[in-house]
């Protein structure tokens, strides 16, 4: 419990560092629910072990559970299970916190629980991923040489940049209150990825998805019980309410 406490703070951390980096500076697009879309998870599964298990673990999280999403333990014996040998094992990244606080200036978080560990903008957590993913660009300044609308001056390089290929981010100049302010409006794609925009938009959206689901592996069972929970509750109260006008019927 006091690590899961420790790993909640440290994304929660993450989170408002990025808030207090500038994470004003656009607005949150609304990620697509898939909850409960088995084939998108499934792919969100693969894209999160292919390029975001190297860096950042899922602790709390065991390969076997992947068996809830309809993957076969021998689908995530042959595809998924890259760090481990045993798909009992725990999600967690081969890289030693150590070289990772080097490289990039601090331990990169945890991700069991980062989509819901933060809300804003009137989104929600899954809203700041999905627009986190989708909003990096090129800057030689930085000491990866990557940057982030969503998150200003951030640590992480662009893990999925081949996929979505190298962008430039468009802005104008206006004037409120009497000063000049950058308004940002829109992308210019400068090489292509392996993806289009819109193959790109769909990926992310599905490993956003998986984030979601990994943060309660059990919401879709149990939104299903608490359906049928209410109906046998409804139909109980049409029973007693029944039972009720009959043992007053003759009483006057």
């Amino acid at each position: 419990m006091k690590k899961l406490i420790l790993t909640l703070m440290l994304a929660l951390g993450v989170a408002t560092g990025a808030q207090a980096a500038g994470g004003d500076t656009i607005a949150w697009d609304k990620a697509p629910n898939r909850v409960n879309d088995l084939p998108a998870l499934q792919n969100g599964a693969k894209l999160f072990v292919n390029y975001c298990l190297n860096c950042h673990s899922a602790a709390f999280m065991r390969f076997n559970r992947l068996q809830d999403i309809g993957l076969t333990e021998q689908q995530i014996k042959d595809n998924l299970l890259f760090v481990t040998d045993s798909v009992g094992d725990h999600m967690k990244a081969p890289l030693e916190p150590k070289e990772a606080k080097e490289w990039f200036g601090s331990v990169p978080p945890d991700l069991t629980l980062i989509a819901r560990s933060r809300s804003g903008h009137g989104g929600t957590g899954a809203d700041y991923i999905y627009t986190y993913m989708r909003t990096f660009y090129r800057d030689a300044e930085k000491p990866t040489g990557w940057n982030n609308l969503a998150f200003p001056n951030v640590g992480m390089p662009h893990v999925l940049w081949e996929l979505q290929g190298d962008r430039a981010p468009q802005f104008s100049t206006e004037k409120s209150h009497g000063h000049e302010v950058k308004v940002f409006r829109g992308w210019q794609q400068l090489t292509p990825g392996v993806m289009t925009p819109q193959q790109y938009d769909e990926a992310v959206g599905d490993l956003v998805g998986y984030l979601q689901w990994m943060g309660e592996p059990a919401q879709n069972h149990r939104v299903r019980v608490g359906a049928w929970v209410m109906l046998f509750l409804t139909l109980l109260l049409v029973v007693f309410w029944r039972l009720n006008a009959a043992f007053w019927k003759d009483i006057k």
